[in-house]
């Protein structure tokens, strides 16, 4: 009977809480490691290792860092609408993995990327630099690309599942709530001054090999660390895009342009079960202002 009473209550041990939050700090610190250490100076890493003129590398820097700033839509459209954050988060964090690994291999392997810079004695020593092939710049396009990919997963999820740990009808968690949210931010804030000094310390006067290696590493043992946490997690079902209940209201609103407006609001179509998760109490609430 002991036994069976301890595996009822193992069972049915709430989730979440402050527990959880180790596994969420240790990849938000990564992800700021890899991503901040690597953007700070990657205008570096453009003109020096691949030989970049300084226009081309600051499309490319402009480029990736646009798409970086687009694809968070496309990740919590898919995190609200279809998988929930922990999978979307998991998914963008090996994405981001394989980004990082494939610049840190570029960095380490000489024959993906030009030569070292030869010096020309015939114009007063100044060097002759051999820019980056297309091969080697389809690889650097590709690893930007998949480390953009994981951005857009990951950003727009992080803060909001270490929201979803705590109850929020629960006066006692509903305090946590703010104590995870200081520690989320001093989490952030120190990692992005490490990235911006050790790690662009690192890349600038040891080598880009173990610049780019340190975040790599840092971000799979991240990963290791989020997926551990797991069955202590409080996963929360996909509620549905607010996208999509967007373009549902303008299609509805086109389509009704022409009809008459209801007198009375307990006449228009409600549905308590669908909209308990965008109204309050259960009740949309009606106004007149947008007619």
């Amino acid at each position: 009977m002991e036994i069976r009473e301890r595996k009822d209550s193992q069972v049915q041990r709430p989730k979440g809480g402050m527990i959880t939050m180790p596994f969420i700090f240790a990849n938000e610190v990564c992800e700021k490691l890899a991503v901040v250490g690597f953007g700070t100076n990657m205008l570096s890493y453009l003109t020096q290792e691949l030989h970049m003129p300084l226009t081309k590398a600051a499309n490319t820097n402009t480029n990736y860092s646009g798409t970086s700033s687009l694809t968070p839509l496309l990740g919590a459209f898919i995190s609200d609408a279809y998988v929930g954050r922990f999978w979307t988060i998991t998914v963008a964090s090996i994405l981001y993995q394989m980004g990082l690994t494939g610049l840190t291999i570029s960095a380490v392997l000489p024959q993906l990327r030009p030569p070292p810079c030869k010096g020309d004695h015939h114009h007063n020593n100044q060097s002759l630099c051999q820019e980056a092939n297309g091969g080697q710049l389809a690889i650097l396009y590709g690893t930007l690309f998949l480390c953009a990919l994981g951005a857009g997963g990951y950003r727009p999820c992080i803060v909001a599942f270490g929201a979803d740990q705590f109850d929020e009808t629960d006066p006692k968690q509903k305090v946590q709530t703010w104590t995870f949210f200081n520690w989320y931010y001093f989490c952030n804030g120190a990692s992005m001054l490490v990235a911006v000094t050790v790690i662009v310390y690192i890349q600038d006067n040891v080598g880009w090999g173990w610049g780019l290696g340190i975040p790599t590493i840092a971000m799979f043992l991240s990963i290791i660390t989020f997926v551990f946490g797991y069955p202590m997690y409080r996963n929360l079902d996909p509620s549905g895009s607010p996208f999509t209940r967007l373009v549902q209201v303008c299609v509805a609103a086109f389509k009704k342009r022409n009809l008459a407006r209801v007198s009375d609001p307990k006449l228009l179509y409600e549905n308590d079960q669908l909209d308990a998760s965008i109204s309050l109490a259960g009740k949309l609430l009606h106004t007149k202002q947008m007619k």
